[in-house]
């Protein structure tokens, strides 16, 4: 839905605004916080930042044209929307302009029946955003009786959209607070009292009360009744409000220094001048991460980077295959009370099995071949590992079929080896590297990657030197392989340089108990770490 963006009053006394400058044009996508324009008032140029998110539909006021508060601005909404009635409608709905004469008129006619102390400021509950209707002290930055400077932090605001700094424009005594922390009230409330040290400030109170058409500030204030935003009111406020602009003050073209207030305030505080300070907020606006980050050691002015990026992202639907692979994976991981028990192995031998292997003509075994062989005998001395769970069973396969995990670019496949103990290193290498190149193509076949006993999942070819797996059911165990890797160990009481990788075992404990795996782990060794024994 369309947002309509009215003149703000960026000052107490602002009475109409001039634009000096657009930093976004029609068409282009506005997020909160952006910085709209640059608006001249008459105490300073200030910019102005936007409370909505969407495309800038419509711009009511071009650069250096001017107009009363509350007049439309801009309008931001969805791209492609139909604002055509609101820009109608706010033509028709135009504020009163008042000439300076008949307000100059009104001023006097109030002040003939003033009675307030000359020096003494009323500070009302400020209008920081368009849509704002009352306000919440969230902090109060002075107490009673403490001295205020121009530009001082007065208080934290609670708006419907954030909570914010209120500057005083204002240098005196801080001589009543009329909301205290943690109290609301609506816009154009009295909050606070500035003036000399030492007026009368019940006095004051008193003649704001015979003045002032609006009730006492109660601490449970009830918001004011919804109004068009163009609404025609029939009286002239007799006490003027205090509003910063929706956002803090920074550098422009004419100088002024580009900071919040908070960071004006924290500068004076540790003696820092503002120039020599890059700003990482909008538009270059130093705010009080740049004052916190800082640095100034022995005379030279150091102050760190500030990144600067992009934050992106890319959405992608999910496949059928990534889908498949979350349900069984979440099924398995939550319904299985998975354990892991990790063993490493000497691969020396295995180094030198492999390299005379290869060594016959036309032949040719990887290590991951060796470990499947491995696996497929070691499951035969314990079919308690080469079993699934049932609700009413548990059932021990006397065949082995060993699934080999497959990365494709989509996921995971799991191709199986049928009667794994039965092949040959050559035939289990050939059909492995078969398997991989099919998966890779989407060429395997339904029944090439059904009827599983057992998993291998092994890493090792990325480096990785250990790792865990989640249990593959309806299979009771996977065992995750890592890279082979040389490094210091101890042989015969001397330390040589040796191979070997580390197995994790991850088992269902509902079938397979820990001393079981264990056992299978020791099998296991015998045969890697001894590969002739698979041959013999």
């Amino acid at each position: 839905m369309a947002e309509i963006i009215n003149m703000p009053r960026l000052s107490d006394t602002m009475e109409e605004g001039t634009v000096a400058k657009w930093f976004k044009k029609v068409g282009d996508q506005i997020n909160e916080g952006d910085i709209l324009a640059e608006i001249e008032t008459d105490k300073a140029t200030m910019e102005f930042e936007s409370f909505n998110e969407g495309n800038l539909l419509y711009i009511g006021i071009e650069e250096g044209g001017n107009a009363p508060v509350d007049t439309l601005l801009a309008i931001i909404g969805e791209k492609g929307e139909d604002i055509s009635d609101l820009i109608s409608g706010s033509k028709l709905e135009t504020p009163i302009e008042k000439t300076k004469n008949e307000v100059t008129k009104e001023v006097e006619e109030i002040n003939e029946d003033k009675t307030i102390s000359e020096g003494v400021e009323i500070i009302t509950m400020p209008r920081l955003s368009d849509t704002m209707e009352e306000g919440t002290v969230a902090k109060w930055n002075k107490s009673v009786g403490d001295k205020v400077n121009e530009g001082d932090i007065l208080a934290e605001i609670e708006t419907d959209k954030a909570t914010m700094e209120f500057e005083s424009f204002y240098q005196g005594t801080l001589l009543h607070i009329g909301l205290n922390e943690g109290q609301s009230a609506s816009v154009d409330s009295l909050i606070a009292i500035i003036g000399k040290e030492g007026t009368d400030v019940d006095k004051v109170l008193s003649s704001l009360s015979s003045i002032s058409n609006s009730s006492d500030v109660k601490e449970d204030i009830k918001p004011s009744e919804d109004k068009s935003i163009h609404q025609k009111r029939d009286d002239v406020p007799l006490i003027k409000s205090i509003e910063t602009a929706s956002a803090p003050q920074f550098l422009s073209k004419n100088d002024r220094i580009i900071a919040s207030p908070l960071a004006k305030k924290l500068a004076i505080e540790k003696g820092i001048d503002l120039r020599i300070i890059e700003g990482s907020g909008d538009l270059g606006r130093i705010i009080k991460r740049d004052i916190d980050n800082f640095q100034q050691i022995s005379g030279v002015i150091s102050q760190p980077p500030t990144p600067k990026g992009l934050e992106s992202i890319t959405e992608i639907a999910n496949s059928q295959m990534r889908k498949t692979i979350a349900k069984r994976l979440s099924e398995s991981k939550f319904s299985a009370p998975h354990y892991y028990l990790g063993v490493e192995l000497d691969m020396d031998n295995a180094v030198d099995f492999r390299n005379q292997y290869n060594s016959i003509p036309d032949t040719k075994i990887s290590f991951n071949d060796i470990v499947v062989k491995a696996v497929a005998l070691s499951l035969k001395t314990h079919p308690q590992v080469n079993s699934k769970w049932e609700d009413h069973q548990i059932t021990q396969h006397h065949h082995v079929h060993v699934g080999v995990a497959v990365a494709v670019e989509d996921g995971l496949v799991v191709p199986v080896v049928k009667f794994t103990n039965e092949q040959t290193l050559p035939q289990i290498g050939a059909l492995v590297k078969d398997f991989a190149l099919r998966a890779r193509e989407k060429k395997l076949k339904p029944d090439e990657m059904e009827g599983s006993t057992f998993t291998v999942s092994n890493l090792g070819m990325f480096g990785i030197q250990e790792f865990t797996s989640i249990v593959n059911q309806p299979n009771s165990a996977i065992l995750s392989v890592g890279a082979i890797i040389q490094k210091p160990v101890v042989k015969n009481g001397n330390i040589v340089i040796g191979n070997t990788v580390k197995l994790t075992l991850a088992s269902d404990h509902r079938v397979v108990d820990g001393a079981t795996g264990a056992k299978f782990l020791q099998t296991l060794r015998e045969y890697i770490e001894n590969p002739l024994t698979m041959v013999l």
